[in-house]
């Protein structure tokens, strides 16, 4: 027997708007502390070899976020397109640019305007000219269908209310055979609908 899921009830626009001035803050006050974990602490807490957070611009390691490591999936292939759904302030970006090659590309998505100019700031600073990175949401991703080869995502989808939305929209940009390698939060237990439409609980 399956059981419908229902997406959450919150306020869509205004639930982006606290997210948004959330991860504002993440960007501009790295420092401030936040109810989660943030920045080289975080990455070494979440498996990333030192040596490639090393490499990394401190601006970009200092606004990191995640809640996985999607390479820990595996590396990506010289060449290979790739899509970073809610790519932060680019951690995750960079190292895949610097993995796919010249020959590859790396677009990076995110709703934050600051964290997509620390990613900029990081490609610049690392001479990488295969990135590209564009504001948009995981729900409507601004990329054509059947373009890129890997989707990556690293503690967003969580943010999302409508899970299938952005499933439906993975599903889209992917090419045929392509593949997806998330790391976010999982849900054991059945989250009840109240909770869900709580908006205070989705942005904390």
């Amino acid at each position: 027997m399956t059981q419908q899921v229902l997406a959450a009830k919150v306020d869509r626009d205004e639930l982006r708007e606290q997210i948004q001035a959330k991860y504002n803050d993440v960007a501009v006050e790295p420092d401030k502390g936040f109810h989660f974990h943030t920045g080289r602490p975080l990455a070494a807490m979440l498996g990333y070899d030192e040596a490639d957070v090393d490499w990394l611009p401190e601006s970009a390691v200092e606004s990191f976020a995640g809640t996985g490591n999607p390479f820990s999936m595996g590396r990506l292939a010289e060449g290979e397109v790739v899509l970073d759904i809610g790519s932060g302030a680019g951690i995750d970006t960079l190292l895949a640019a610097r993995q796919v090659g010249s020959g590859g590309r790396v677009i990076a998505v995110d709703m934050t305007e600051a964290m997509l100019e620390k990613t900029r700031a990081g490609a610049a600073a690392l001479g990488l000219s295969n990135v590209e990175a564009r504001l948009g949401y995981a729900e409507e991703l601004p990329l054509e269908s059947a373009s890129v080869d890997v989707v990556i995502s690293n503690g967003v989808i969580n943010l999302c209310p409508d899970k299938m939305a952005v499933m439906k929209e993975v599903h889209r940009v992917l090419k045929p055979g392509g593949r997806f390698q998330i790391a976010d939060i999982l849900v054991h237990k059945e989250v009840p609908q109240d909770a869900k439409d709580d908006i205070d609980l989705w942005s904390g």
